[in-house]
């Protein structure tokens, strides 16, 4: 993947593991594989979230000094 990994790429990406997962269309020779990515993803996604929130929350604290 040659984009830079954003939240909504990572998403996205999530969503395509998924759906290949649901539908059978990975080998299990690439299940593992496929299963490591999205939980990197996973994690990527909720650090992303997490920071979001709390640069969020600072700026509203700031706001209301």
């Amino acid at each position: 993947m040659g984009e830079e990994l954003t939240y909504e790429n990572a998403f996205r990406e999530l969503q395509e593991i998924a759906e290949e997962i649901e539908m059978e269309t990975v080998s299990v020779d690439l299940l593992a594989d496929k299963v490591k990515r999205a939980a990197m993803l996973i994690a990527f996604c909720q650090q992303k979230l997490r920071a979001t929130e709390t640069e969020v929350n600072n700026i509203i604290k700031q706001m209301s000094e």
